[in-house]
């Protein structure tokens, strides 16, 4: 994985090939500081939310609840959620399919931070697809740990 991730433009564009894999629309890659997720880069998310996902805690949303429990979190309709994953300001994305992963360390032992996708349309991500994101956010934790 050939990406500076301290360079904004050379990771949104990275960013921007992740999602063109997975048909998404939308992108975030979050980086841990403490119990907290910090916004790193972000594609396809409306203006006026970047202030409400720039810094989000463990626990809250996709990303701080994938973050929390250290494994993959998706919503098939985010517009629908019931199960209070999702938080209200996410719908405003008008993002349906969504999935999150952490972002660990090598030794799986710490949350470096979480790598999420969302599409426009509802979708239940399936194994393979899950797998795959998971194994970019690996890939993503070997180079955090490295720096």
């Amino acid at each position: 994985m050939n990406v500076d991730f301290a360079n904004q433009e050379s990771v949104g564009t990275w960013l921007a090939g992740v999602l063109e894999s997975f048909a998404c629309q939308t992108g975030t890659l979050h980086k841990a500081d403490g119990e907290w997720l910090d916004l790193v880069a972000q594609v396809g998310v409306p203006e006026f939310l970047l202030p409400k996902i720039a810094r989000i805690p463990f626990g809250k949303g996709i990303a701080g609840v994938a973050a929390e429990r250290r494994e993959p979190v998706e919503l098939c309709n985010l517009q629908q959620d019931l199960g209070g994953v999702a938080r209200p300001d996410a719908r405003e994305t008008k993002v349906s399919g969504s999935l999150a992963v952490p972002v660990l360390s090598p030794d799986g032992a710490t949350v470096l931070g979480t790598l999420g996708v969302g599409m426009q349309e509802p979708h239940d991500f399936t194994e393979d697809e899950k797998a795959r994101l998971s194994g970019i956010a690996t890939e993503i934790g070997k180079t955090w740990a490295g720096s």
